[in-house]
Order: C-alpha cells, then sequence, then structure tokens
C-alpha cells in the first residue's frame, strides 16, 4: 500500500532537531518530525517531591500539551476545561517514566527536571517526538550543569528515543502519521537506548489479532528507526558524551 507523503514502508519523515531554542530554559529541543512539531523545555529546580526529601536523589515530571491550533480543528485549552483528559495525564506520564528510566536519579542529587512538551502541530507521533526531545532538552540542562558543579558519574545511562510503528494490510509501517495512524490494524509507540534496550513499550490491536512474528517485524522496524533517530540526536549534540554513560 502506498503511504500518503510517498515514503517507503521503513522510512522515518524528515527530522530536525534545533537544541536551545529558548532562552531562560535550562535545556530545550525544537522537534520537527514531518508536520509534527513539538516545543519542549526543561526547568531545575533546587527541590524535590515530598516523598522524596532526604533520600539524596532526584525527579524528573513531565508535562504534555497541545496549543489549541495543533490540530486540524481547534481544540479548547484543557486549563479552560478546569481538568486534564486521560490522554493528556497518560502521555505524561509515559515521558517521565521513559527519562527517569536512562537517569541515574541518584547522581542528579536532590533537584526535580520539570519537562515541559508542548505540541505546535500535530500529525501523528507526538508522544515518541516528546520523548526524543525530551532526552535532548534534558541532556542539554545536564550538560550545563555539569560544567559548572561536574556529576560524580554520567547521569545519562544511554541515549533514548521513540517512534511509532504500525502494522496494516500491506505490512508493517515506521513513522506513522495521523492519517496512517488512524487506519492502521495495529500500532505501537516504542521507546528503546541506543544499545537497544526497551524503556516503553505500548501496543494494541486496532482492528485484528496479531502475532510474534509481525510483532518481531515491528519491533525490528522501530529498532531501526530509533538508532536513525538517536544518529540524529548525536548530530545536534555532539557534547553529549560528557553527561551520557554511553560509547561513541
Amino acid at each position: 500500500m502506498e503511504r500518503p507523503d510517498g515514503r517507503g514502508w521503513d522510512e522515518l519523515r524528515p527530522v530536525e532537531l534545533t537544541l536551545g531554542v529558548n532562552a531562560w530554559a535550562e535545556g530545550s529541543c525544537l522537534i520537527k518530525m514531518g508536520r509534527t512539531t513539538v516545543l519542549v523545555t526543561v526547568t531545575v529546580e533546587e527541590k524535590v517531591p515530598q516523598f522524596l526529601r532526604g533520600m539524596g536523589q532526584g525527579w524528573i515530571n513531565a508535562e504534555y500539551g497541545m496549543l489549541p491550533r495543533a490540530t486540524l480543528e481547534r481544540t479548547p485549552r484543557e486549563a479552560a476545561r478546569g481538568r486534564q483528559q486521560g490522554r493528556t495525564q497518560e502521555i505524561q506520564r509515559l515521558i517521565g517514566r521513559a527519562l527517569r528510566a536512562v537517569t541515574d536519579l541518584q547522581a542528579i542529587g536532590e533537584r526535580t527536571f520539570i519537562v515541559d512538551c508542548d505540541v505546535i502541530q500535530a500529525d501523528g507521533g507526538t508522544r515518541a517526538a516528546a520523548i526524543s526531545a525530551g532526552f535532548l532538552a534534558l541532556a542539554q540542562a545536564l550538560y550545563r550543569m555539569h560544567d559548572s558543579l561536574p556529576f560524580p558519574s554520567p547521569p545519562l545511562k544511554d541515549w533514548l528515543a521513540a517512534v511509532s510503528v504500525g502494522w496494516d494490510g500491506g505490512g508493517p509501517r515506521l513513522d506513522l502519521d495521523y492519517a496512517e495512524d488512524s487506519q492502521m490494524a495495529v500500532d505501537f509507540n516504542v521507546v528503546m537506548t541506543g544499545r537497544g534496550q526497551i524503556a516503553e513499550l505500548q501496543g494494541t490491536a486496532e482492528q485484528r489479532l496479531f502475532g510474534r512474528p509481525e510483532l518481531d517485524q515491528m519491533l525490528s522496524l522501530a529498532e531501526r528507526g530509533i538508532q536513525e533517530i538517536i544518529g540524529y540526536q548525536r548530530r545536534a549534540f555532539p557534547e553529549g558524551g560528557k553527561v551520557i554513560d554511553a560509547p561513541e
């Protein structure tokens, strides 16, 4: 089946990563994957949640939201509704878990890193884009801190990125845009490290069940896509090796 934008079944959308786009945040990254655009900023607070006080470790918390015209039709701000939607809560918890999975929380000390992910334009894969950009923004914040007060050990255990993958009647597809995602028989969000370890795996049979051979194909395809995104991350932030404990 031909893809809407003419890509091959195993091709990412064009990826752009720009660091330091916010003058005030300790770390920031703007990511574009096709038409999906997400701005991530990181704020460092010299305190931790009450349940961590005195334990000598830090915390990473994520917040996620869409601007009203990130979508084809205007979506009212959740603040105007008076509560967050369940989807928003699920996504920001996913982002926080993924980033904590590759962070040495002891190494960062009693600090909280708040990762704000704002979707400027949505065309599928916003949570994956937020994780890939969130990791870079976090790495930049840690790098800036390391320059003035070196960490005792690299606070990040590895590079981290995420991508969506799906299966339709024609086989697996990498990095789904909205038109594809809404029609996939099976779709997954995969979060993985540079060494190929899985930090999170979210998947569902939307229209039909699937077997282990299909799952293995989708995971292999996602891994290839994630390694390509990590390649973009490395080029965008070559200084990252100072705070990331991974072979260059």
